[in-house]
């Protein structure tokens, strides 16, 4: 099992004045997390602008933590993670071999980037690009292996623009993944219980009762013969 856990030496190394932080409100803390044997090195970068997309929140270790319990085959696979934030279960898939396009909003994508540039070696798998839930998927393939969330559901107005770029990125014999706290005054479970089953077949694959958090798994429903 992961140590997720930062290490040690993960105290903040820089405190960045205002005039030179990534944003000028900003301070940036770096963290090691070991995941599969590799050591990722992740800059949070906190500050107004970037709000929730700074930080590495626990839905996103639990999923790092699931992909290494379970063994999940990342090898040739072709990847999409969605609300990436700090790239880490992106950048992850791409150490494990997987064809990797890490998104987030376009204000996030300079964090994602410095993390894959950090992490990622040359040559590895790994872009980063602008994904605007509801109005930009179909700029991206609908033939995904594997569709990637950390904490991504808690905002109810959100929740049909999700699923829709859910249906249209995973490919028919793909598979989703979604980490979530389950937050009851953000509708999480909502979306969970009555939304996403309606269009595909849903399972619990692991619940993690001290940080409240779930991870399930999604396929496209079978057709019947007409």
């Amino acid at each position: 099992m992961a140590d997720l856990r930062p290490d040690p030496a993960s105290e903040p190394e820089s405190v960045f004045p205002r005039e030179v932080g990534l944003f000028a409100d900003s301070y940036s803390e770096k963290s090691r997390f070991c995941f599969c044997g590799h050591v990722l090195s992740i800059t949070q970068n906190f500050g107004s602008r970037l709000g929730v997309a700074a930080r590495v929140w626990d839905a996103a270790l639990s999923l790092c933590n699931y992909f290494e319990n379970q063994k999940v085959d990342f090898r040739d696979k072709k990847v999409i993670e969605l609300g990436a934030g700090t790239g880490i279960v992106g950048i992850l898939a791409a150490l494990q071999g997987g064809d990797v396009t890490i998104t987030d909003l376009p204000l996030a994508l300079e964090q994602i980037q410095g993390n894959v540039q950090a992490n990622v070696p040359a040559g590895g798998r790994a872009q980063v690009r602008a994904l605007s839930w509801g109005i930009d998927q179909h700029v991206f393939p609908g033939d995904y292996d594997l569709v990637l969330g950390a904490d991504i559901v808690y905002r109810e107005s959100t929740f049909p623009l999700l699923l829709g770029t859910l249906q249209h990125l995973c490919g028919p014999h793909g598979t989703i993944y979604l980490a979530s706290k389950m937050r009851e005054e953000h509708g999480t479970e909502s979306f969970f219980q009555y939304l996403l089953p309606q269009h595909f077949q849903l399972e619990l694959a692991q619940r993690d009762e001290d940080e409240n958090v779930n991870i399930y798994r999604a396929r496209h429903r079978e057709r019947r013969p007409v």
